[in-house]
């Protein structure tokens, strides 16, 4: 997350944004390709990722597009088009990258409710664990993203101000307490009490049970938890930058949060598709298929041609005009 400086703070020349701007802005675009590439995977393989997993995987890949598309758009207001001063055009780029950013941790969240929903009522409630009910899941959670992050548009707070980028200033400190909680320590808290939940319910049933299936299943759940923790560390990796700033001040820090971001999401997709299993054996047996496949020449007098007939059934008529071809 980053907040922008008020005139009390330190203001920052324009040439200070080019390299990290740059560095952000390149990390997004490579985020883009990668959302939009496990889209058109799990879009055109059926059935087998037609899943609930990769559906909200997708809805990830979604919230984390949007972000992409805002903080490029954000750091190209702040550069090429620096005359855009007005307050309401500030404010509403502050919503929306608060959005994108609140969508993204967010959509971990509802992932996380999946598993519990999985974990606890496949039995009882089955219709809990439908494709209806998750998108259900998914519907909530972009309504909810609005209103939590309502107060950076109802609110004058964030203000334009040259040279710097449009997020709420750190002299208004109950708002900053606001955006610190709401989009970042309630999701994680909530995510952490219910994966440790999780774990622990899935282990005991693995001591419990006998069944070779069952068994299974519970480890592939753990394996599951483990990779979705994985991603989940990694996309808040980048706003580590953003406490340190919180409590330093320090100049640099806030221009190398500008990157840390934009690179945690990027890192987050690539390792999306190294732990997924299913979207690397689909890429895999794509690859593999690719070079598989030898263009054969139509003309008989081709040696490949020659010896396809050569090796047909003696009876056959093209095996006599291979003959008449040799010789």
């Amino acid at each position: 997350m980053n907040l922008n400086e008020t005139q009390t703070n330190i203001t920052y020349d324009i040439h200070d944004y080019y390299i990290v701007c740059s560095l952000s802005g390149g990390f997004a675009i490579l985020s883009i390709a990668i959302c939009v590439m496990i889209l058109i995977l799990v879009g055109r393989t059926k059935p087998r990722l037609h899943t609930v997993n990769h559906l909200l995987l997708c809805n990830t890949s979604i919230a984390s597009i949007c972000y992409c598309i805002i903080i490029n758009n954000n750091y190209i207001f702040l550069i090429f088009i620096p005359s855009v001063n007005s307050d309401i055009s500030c404010r509403l780029r502050a919503y929306f990258a608060y959005i994108s950013i609140t969508a993204v941790v967010y959509s971990y969240v509802i992932q996380a409710i999946s598993r519990l929903f999985f974990c606890l009522f496949t039995t009882k409630y089955r219709w809990l664990t439908s494709f209806k009910a998750h998108y259900c899941l998914i519907a909530g959670q972009w309504c909810f993203v609005f209103i939590v992050t309502s107060p950076a548009i109802l609110t004058n707070d964030i203000v334009f101000y040259a040279q710097n980028l449009c997020w709420v200033p750190m002299d208004r400190t109950l708002h900053v307490a606001y955006t610190v909680f709401a989009y970042y320590i309630a999701p994680v808290l909530a995510i952490v009490v219910m994966y440790i939940f999780i774990y622990y319910r899935v282990r005991r049933t693995i001591q419990v049970t006998q069944m070779a299936k069952t068994i299974k299943k519970q480890k592939l759940d753990l394996e599951l938890l483990r990779n979705i923790l994985i991603l989940v560390c990694t996309y808040l990796f980048g706003g580590l930058p953003f406490i340190l700033f919180v409590i330093t001040s320090v100049r640099k820090i806030y221009l190398i949060n500008l990157t840390t971001i934009s690179f945690a999401v990027f890192l987050e997709k690539l390792f999306t598709i190294i732990l997924d299993r299913e979207i690397r054996l689909v890429i895999r047996n794509m690859l593999r298929r690719r070079r598989e496949i030898v263009p054969v020449e139509n003309s008989p007098w081709k040696p490949n041609n020659r010896f396809l007939i050569k090796h047909l059934p003696p009876n056959d008529g093209l095996h006599a005009l291979n003959t008449s071809f040799r010789y």
